[in-house]
């Protein structure tokens, strides 16, 4: 699958054309792997933001999925709605990440 057109941090230039196929094959490119958790807390990430039209701060997404935020730390190693946010095709996160 040909990847659209990414920023210099690899976020969708166009977010509109974002597809789970297009985030899974953007994470394959960056050697990043997502599993079936993973997916679920990108799928909410989506919702929230169809909701409330922003991305949350992760201790909001934390409450927002009822997992203890350590919990969402651990599952992806690194501060969470970078990756959430680069592979949901939403648009970067702001404040802490």
């Amino acid at each position: 699958m040909e990847i659209p057109a990414r920023d210099g941090d690899g976020y969708l230039e166009d977010m509109n054309i974002w597809t789970p196929e297009i985030g899974q094959a953007m994470a394959d490119a960056d050697h990043y792997e997502l599993n079936d958790t993973k997916w679920e807390q990108i799928m909410k990430a989506r919702e929230f933001y169809e909701e409330f039209g922003t991305v949350p701060p992760i201790r909001k997404f934390a409450k927002y999925i009822e997992r203890d935020q350590k919990e969402v730390f651990d599952l992806w190693m690194t501060g969470p709605m970078k990756p959430i946010t680069k592979y949901g095709g939403l648009p970067k996160p702001t404040g802490c990440v």
